[in-house]
């Protein structure tokens, strides 16, 4: 029985859509609606809510196909432009990890962690239409004869570009801080000692899937915005997990819930997809990522009214405990503190700044509102939802 006040249907918002009538709006835009109009009201009148998210998602990568040579080779060992790929799947068949570094990096001999390339790299060179150097080599079969091959190659060579990413869009994730006498370096920035700053990472209100927190909208084939291109969710990211402690409005009080996302690298912009070097760390991969949330009722659009101040980051010392794996939270900030440029802990006023980017987070929120209103970009009913600890999920 539907207890709700409004009740719509994908397949009612999708002909809206296709009619060019559908009311869409960003993640900012829907905390004002709903605070002049009121949840019903607002159910009433918009139909979706574009959300976004643009950091560093080091649990990145692409399977590439480069396509059989000849004579043919299995591929056991793979190098793109001297970065190491994963060849342990099929005769031509690779993976490329967005934190794989390149090998004989010579600023790495000079200062450990420090790369200047990797695999993040290799995957925005590879969007972006740049010349790559292929490297293969096999152990040589009666029917894989080759033992090693070498081509330079565009993705436009590639039989198959696939970007594939294990685990994106944590909901929610830490502040860091260096409790500790020495600067740190880390793959939450370079921190400095006593305190002296913390870094955040999540896009506040505007991150995907904290305007969904209990997953109701979003599973397996929803379809998303994915480095500038159309991709989808294919499962529950790794470390997902749905039972931590919830604040206001079911909004997790730390890292909880992950998507893994798919899409066709081919079609994929390096606008969206730009490979990073951490110092003192090593390289990752920005990744831009958007998710539409169906306003199907009243509690949904609660959920999207998620403001900066119900949000809070869990702290964590990177100095001592999180490095010796006995990581306990040293206070909490709301993202509206984090995002003033100041927080306190202790008694201590610190320096903040973050690892992700709300200019392109909202830049993100708006193209696929765009795309929607031009109807080029239909909702797609998850098959699946993803698991979140809520009664009837």
């Amino acid at each position: 029985m539907n207890t709700h006040a409004v009740s719509k249907t994908y397949q009612e918002i999708n002909r809206k859509i296709k009619e060019g009538k559908a009311v869409v709006v960003t993640a900012e835009e829907i905390i004002d609606i709903v605070e002049k109009k009121g949840e019903v009201e607002a159910a009433r009148t918009v139909d979706v809510v574009t959300t976004g998210t643009f950091g560093l998602m080091c649990s990145s990568g692409a399977f590439l196909n480069f396509g059989h040579t000849s004579p043919k080779i299995k591929a056991t060992r793979v190098w793109l432009n001297n970065v190491p790929a994963y060849g342990g799947i099929a005769a031509v068949d690779c993976y490329i990890g967005a934190t794989a570094v390149v090998e004989d990096d010579p600023l790495n001999s000079i200062h450990p962690g420090e790369f200047n390339y990797g695999g993040g790299h290799v995957i925005e060179d590879l969007v972006a239409g740049n010349m790559i150097k292929l490297r293969v080599e096999g152990y040589g079969t009666d029917c894989y004869p080759a033992r090693k091959y070498e081509k330079s190659v565009t993705i436009h060579d590639l039989r198959d570009a696939i970007l594939f990413n294990p685990r994106n869009a944590y909901q929610n994730y830490n502040c860091a801080v260096n409790m500790s006498d020495r600067t740190i370096y880390t793959y939450m920035g370079v921190l400095r000692p006593m305190m002296a700053n913390a870094n955040y990472s999540t896009s506040g209100q505007l991150s995907p899937l904290l305007n969904d927190p209990y997953f109701l909208t979003i599973g397996i084939g929803t379809r998303i915005f994915l480095g500038g291109a159309q991709g989808y969710i294919a499962w529950q990211g790794t470390q997902h997990n749905w039972n931590v402690e919830r604040g206001q409005n079911g909004v997790p009080r730390e890292g909880a819930g992950t998507i893994a996302a798919i899409g066709n690298l081919k079609e994929m912009s390096p606008q969206w997809l730009v490979g990073a070097s951490v110092l003192g760390y090593g390289v990752s991969l920005y990744v831009g990522i958007g998710v539409p949330i169906p306003v199907l009722n009243e509690e949904i659009v609660r959920f999207t009214a998620v403001k900066d101040d119900d949000i809070y980051a869990q702290i964590y010392d990177y100095g001592v405990d999180y490095p010796n794996g006995a990581a306990k939270s040293v206070g909490e900030a709301s993202y509206k503190e984090l995002r003033s440029g100041k927080i306190k802990l202790n008694g201590k006023k610190i320096d903040t700044a973050p690892m992700s980017s709300y200019y392109k987070a909202r830049e993100i929120a708006y193209i696929l509102k765009e795309w929607i209103e031009r109807g080029d970009f239909l909702l797609s009913e998850p098959h699946q939802l993803i698991p979140s600890g809520k009664i009837g999920n």
